[in-house]
């Protein structure tokens, strides 16, 4: 028992001790001891510190509204973090929140619809494009926009060495599914067990590849027309996918990913697939070693773009609905967002602009292998499938293991669309879920169409 009751004291000495620095001086912390108004910043970003604490003094030192920011970097737990300051009464003003589900910040009143500040600010209407980055179920819900982009993560592209696919043969990336794996057994067969033709990860391999083939072929596993998950177009991918390893094609392990980028790096296999992060990781992180490494475009069933690729929009902040200084916390927003601020940070690389406006502002030449990985005008934002409460593995896991032998294509077919489909009518009818429909839907463009959220 005493030891047992050391034990909490402990716990509660460390959360005492975790939590007073990052709760204290949340909203109801409005001025410093020089009359500023003080808006309390929360990010969970740690890569991008160094340039965003740098840009934060420059303002707390020269801005004309008598505004002071205190930036916390919280990059563990940081969604369960913001819940637990909301609902406490010690939020902070504004926070970067676009990690965090719509829903959420819906459901709860994180954080409160931006619309109106946006409409009377020309200036950010200019660099941030928001009109045309309005994203249902991702940023905006209903027409209400919560967090604008100030960047985005492109999707996924074939990162291949180029000095090893021109030894085995190669001049160029295949424009069709069949032909890439083609390639790559015959690079596996060069290769002689020296090396390979492709490598796969082990953490979410079926989505950094053969996904995003889907995708561009116009398959995804949402029918936004019908309101229903449909997994059966995947089927000729998975069968694709299949030679990887009924033929002998991959690399005959999967590692982590940093393992597997350090194997690619030394030119242990010729065909690699991940998003922009990658220009960073092989420049600096994980340097690739004696060979020259190309981007191309992931390929498709036909060799044609029928599908939309999807993207990942970055950076966005939002006002929090607690905070007694909304006015001041949309000028903070703005100097986030500004241009001054986004050039620097986009030119630095830390992600692709993504507005015309800030693509024709940067200087690419400074954004190293980035500018490799641009985006393409069939990359959007997908609007986002209803969130069920699923039992069993996820569609990502049960497709992969069709690609490995290790289930039938069409059970696993079978199984995800009525597994999704029961979990979605079930929270649907007991008030958890909407189903999203969207009649006018274009695979091309599925950012563009008219959702409803219907409630049967």
């Amino acid at each position: 028992m005493k030891r047992a009751a050391k034990t909490l004291l402990l716990a509660g000495l460390i959360l005492s001790l975790f939590l007073g620095p990052v709760f204290a001086g949340g909203s109801s912390e409005s001025s410093s001891a020089d009359g500023k108004t003080v808006i309390e910043v929360w990010s969970e970003d740690r890569h991008d510190m160094e340039y965003v604490e740098a840009k934060v003094a420059e303002y707390n030192a020269t801005n004309t509204d008598n505004i002071q920011i205190n930036l916390t970097i919280i990059s563990d737990n940081f969604r369960n973090m913001l819940q637990m300051a909301f609902a406490g009464g010690t939020a902070p003003d504004v926070a970067g929140i676009n990690a965090i589900p719509i829903n959420m910040i819906v459901d709860t009143g994180i954080a409160m619809p931006l619309n109106d500040f946006i409409e009377s600010s020309s200036e950010y209407q200019k660099v941030n494009d928001p009109y045309n980055q309005i994203y249902e179920g991702t940023n905006a819900k209903n027409g209400l926009v919560y967090w604008v982009p100030s960047g985005m993560r492109s999707g996924v592209r074939v990162i291949y060495n180029k000095d090893l696919i021109e030894q085995c043969g190669y001049t160029e990336i295949p424009k069709t599914l069949e032909a890439y794996i083609d390639m790559a057994k015959d690079i596996t067969a060069q290769g002689n067990n020296v090396f390979y033709g492709i490598g796969f990860t082990n953490a979410s391999p079926f989505e950094r590849l053969l996904e995003m083939s889907a995708q561009m072929s116009g398959i995804y596993y949402y029918d936004y027309v019908n309101g229903r998950f449909d997994f059966s177009d995947y089927k000729p991918i998975l069968e694709l996918g299949r030679r990887f390893f009924t033929e002998n094609i991959a690399y005959p392990d999967q590692q982590g990913v940093d393992n597997m980028r350090a194997l690619f790096s030394v030119g242990m296999f010729a065909l690699w697939s991940n998003a922009s992060q990658e220009a960073a990781v092989f420049t600096e992180q994980i340097p690739v070693q004696g060979f020259e490494w190309g981007v191309a475009e992931v390929p498709t069933l036909t060799g044609e773009v029928e599908g939309a690729l999807i993207t990942t929009p970055s950076k966005g902040w939002g006002i929090i609905s607690s905070t007694e200084h909304p006015d001041e916390a949309w000028k903070v927003i703005e100097f986030f967002q500004s241009e001054d601020f986004l050039k620097g940070y986009l030119e630095a690389g830390y992600c692709l602009p993504s507005t015309e406006y800030m693509a024709s502002v940067i200087d690419s030449s400074k954004t190293g292998r980035l500018a490799d990985f641009a985006l393409k005008p069939y990359e959007t934002v997908y609007p986002a499938p209803p969130a069920v409460n699923l039992s069993g593995d996820d569609y990502r896991t049960v497709l992969w293991n069709a690609v490995m032998g290790y289930v039938d294509i069409d059970e696993a077919i079978a199984d995800l669309n009525k597994r999704y489909n029961e979990a979605l009518d079930a929270d649907v009818a007991s008030g958890s879920a909407t189903r999203l429909v969207i009649k006018d839907y274009d695979p091309l463009h599925p950012n563009l169409g008219t959702p409803e959220y219907l409630t049967e």
